[in-house]
């Protein structure tokens, strides 16, 4: 399995690591980097511009400092799953990667089949650190590919090319094995058989594990302010749900499950394992600058939201906002993330909610389904989610 990937001595070394005890429980660890080499026009995200890392061990330092701080009180714990999310981590130096797994594992013990992902661009600048991430322990690469076509990378604002991201994928698959790729659709002027041309070119790299998703107008964001300045539009909800159902079909003929909303994988091994651990509700905490989180304290779901702000961040004795949520609100929590899921949210995870009677007429509409342990919703309703949660929780 995926620990046997492991020979890095950031996980295998002389440190004494904590035995699990018996029924320890599941948990997994979300860290932020935020710096980016260029902001993308489409992102929304806690990021900011990589201005070189002399100012950026402060904030490193005060990201160890949170991760031991967050562990107290967590009892009988197992480390499952580590995201190194941002933001671009890949500009993060491999042994500053290598210090954070190794303070991750000197906190909790390892499942044995632990999932260690970082995202990562396909720049050269990335591809020449990735044996470096590989030695710290990384044992998953989340390329932020976006586009196989130039033009489309150049509107996306990109700094890498068609070539260059075929170059950082046969790479990161000779390193490290398990790669995933993200990839944008419903561009402007974008067509379906153009798309579909994508995919295929994707796949045929050999590739486990594709993200594909529909292009977001944010507000705040450029993208946001161009098109309410009407200087371009994205496709209408017709299209873009074409978009949706071509997504499925190409790469559901081509051997990838649609296991999630916009995760597709050749089986269940090479589904994103700590994705999947999110949305069907294990704990996890969130360390980094806005990072967020979900821990169980006292007995209470928990909400942690850490300040946005780098330099509070970074100078803040204790920057974790902790927010217990009331049953209610841990209950529709469960079932926006366990929707998500292809086999949908189990239903012991809704003791509370009257959720049959509200998902019935759903149900005859074919917008879902309802086992006797699990509500899911069907390939025509996961298009509509938002509809159905609104529905479902109103």
């Amino acid at each position: 399995m995926i620990g046997d990937n492991f020979s890095s001595p950031a996980i295998a070394g002389e440190v004494a690591r904590p035995v699990a005890l018996e029924g320890a429980k599941p948990l997994s660890l979300y860290i932020h980097w935020p710096y980016c080499s260029r902001i993308c026009p489409y992102c929304d995200f806690n990021v900011t511009r990589d201005r070189g890392q002399a100012s950026q061990r402060a904030l490193f330092d005060a990201i160890m400092a949170d991760m031991r701080r967050q562990a107290e009180g967590l009892g009988n714990r197992q480390l499952a799953s580590v995201f190194f999310g941002g933001g671009t981590p890949s500009l993060l130096p491999p042994d500053w990667v290598a210090e954070l797994i190794a303070q991750a594992g000197d906190l909790f013990p390892y499942t044995d089949d632990i999932e260690i992902t970082l995202e990562a661009n396909p720049t050269d600048a990335e591809i020449s650190r990735y044996e470096g991430f590989r030695a710290a322990g990384i044992n998953r690469l989340s390329l932020g590919v976006q586009s196989l076509d130039d033009a489309a990378l150049k509107f996306l604002g990109r700094n890498h090319s068609a070539a260059e991201a075929i170059r950082g994928i046969e790479t990161a698959q000779t390193v490290f094995g398990r790669v995933s790729l993200d990839l944008i659709y419903a561009l402007p002027n974008q067509t379906l058989d153009a798309w579909e041309t994508e995919l295929r070119a994707a796949a045929a790299l050999g590739i486990e594990h594709i993200s594909p998703y529909q292009l977001t107008i944010e507000q705040t964001t450029p993208f946001g302010r161009a098109v309410k300045r009407k200087l371009w539009s994205p496709p209408e909800e017709e299209l873009a749900e074409s978009f949706y159902f071509r997504t499925l079909d190409v790469l559901g003929s081509l051997g990838f499950e649609a296991y999630e909303v916009s995760n597709h994988a050749r089986g269940k091994a090479a589904r994103s394992a700590h994705n999947v651990l999110i949305w069907e509700g294990v704990d996890y905490m969130g360390i980094g600058p806005g990072a967020h989180g979900r821990l169980t304290r006292n007995g209470a779901r928990t909400a942690t939201v850490a300040e946005k702000d780098l330099k509070t961040y970074t100078a803040a004795a204790d920057p974790i906002e902790a927010i217990p949520l009331t049953p209610s609100e841990a209950e529709e929590e469960a079932l926006m993330l366990g929707l998500r899921l292809t086999e949908g949210v189990a239903l012991n995870r809704l003791p509370n909610l009257p959720i049959i009677e509200k998902a019935t007429p759903l149900i005859e509409q074919g917008f879902m389904e309802l086992t006797a342990d699990r509500l899911r919703a069907t390939e025509k309703g996961r298009v509509v989610l938002d509809r159905l949660l609104f529905e479902l929780l109103g």
